[in-house]
């Protein structure tokens, strides 16, 4: 039986901090650090006030012992870091619009299909981003099968995503022709909001992933976005998941990671392009 909230904050030791660290690296292959014992305690303690515990050790046991598997996603959903915002890294836009899409016209002009695949896309500012981008460089979309799909394992983040509803905030590197093109005005003159129009979201579809669990997806994606993910992993869960990558990617496809992230010790299989931009080779 869960309590009433609590207004505890309870204590976590070292011992209860390395038992949630490995739990959840071998769940979804995040690495928290020791640097981030503070994060778990801090984002961890409100799921135990909420739930009316009093401290780690029973909220532990709750989550492995929850047959419905709610709490595992809360958890989950409450350790995940979700910032991001429109048009983020700007370069990477760039080159999908004038160097990856034009190319892919061409390449994919008999079957007019893409798919792009925006891994770890947060809140949805990526994918949408990519959606708008591609109704500004290609006049004659309505003519190919394309498809964006959208992944993160956090359900918060994901419902946020579906809704696309943003705060001016959110745009702030966003050329300024993409408000009025691409989102409605909600709400009042004082604190609006924006709403991604439905020609936007048409491209996009949202599913929750666990990148360390199998991928009922079979590809070939012609561009992967997977950008400031592979930072919360070890060097080797990192290497399986960039193995995995290229698995699907299509035949000259590319990937494009956080300007943090890099593929050292994978360059037989991919071929750097520009900071951050990967080609398979």
């Amino acid at each position: 039986m869960i309590g009433p909230i609590s207004t505890e904050v309870a204590s976590l030791t070292e011992a209860q901090f390395n038992e949630i660290s490995a739990f959840v690296k071998g769940l979804c292959g995040i690495n928290l650090h020791d640097g981030k014992k503070e994060l778990v305690k801090a984002r961890l303690n409100k799921r135990i006030r909420k739930l009316g515990m009093t401290c780690f050790e029973q909220y532990m046991q709750y989550v492995r012992e929850d047959a419905t598997g709610n709490e595992l996603v809360a958890m989950l959903d409450a350790l995940s870091t979700n910032l991001t915002y429109f048009y983020r890294e700007g370069k990477h836009f760039e080159f999908f619009a004038k160097t990856a899409l034009p190319e892919l016209r061409v390449r994919n002009a008999a079957a007019r299909r893409l798919r792009l695949w925006s891994a770890g896309c947060s809140s949805g500012e990526e994918p949408y981003t990519l959606s708008m981008v591609l109704h500004e460089e290609m006049p004659a979309l309505g003519n190919w099968d394309v498809r964006i799909l959208a992944t993160d394992i956090s359900t918060k983040v994901l419902g946020i995503a579906r809704e696309g509803l943003y705060e001016k905030t959110r745009m702030r590197d966003m050329p300024a022709s993409f408000l009025s093109k691409y989102f409605d005005r909600l709400g009042d003159r004082a604190r609006p909001w924006y709403a991604v129009k439905p020609s936007v979201r048409k491209l996009v579809s949202f599913a929750r992933l666990n990148l360390m669990e199998d991928w009922p997806m079979k590809g070939p994606f012609d561009v992967i976005f997977c950008r400031n993910v592979m930072i919360y992993f070890d060097k080797p869960t990192q290497d399986k998941l960039i193995e995995r990558f290229w698995r699907l990617l299509a035949h000259k496809g590319w990937l494009l990671m956080g300007h943090s992230e890099s593929l050292t010790g994978n360059r037989e299989r991919f071929r750097y392009i520009q900071p951050a931009t990967y080609q398979k080779a």
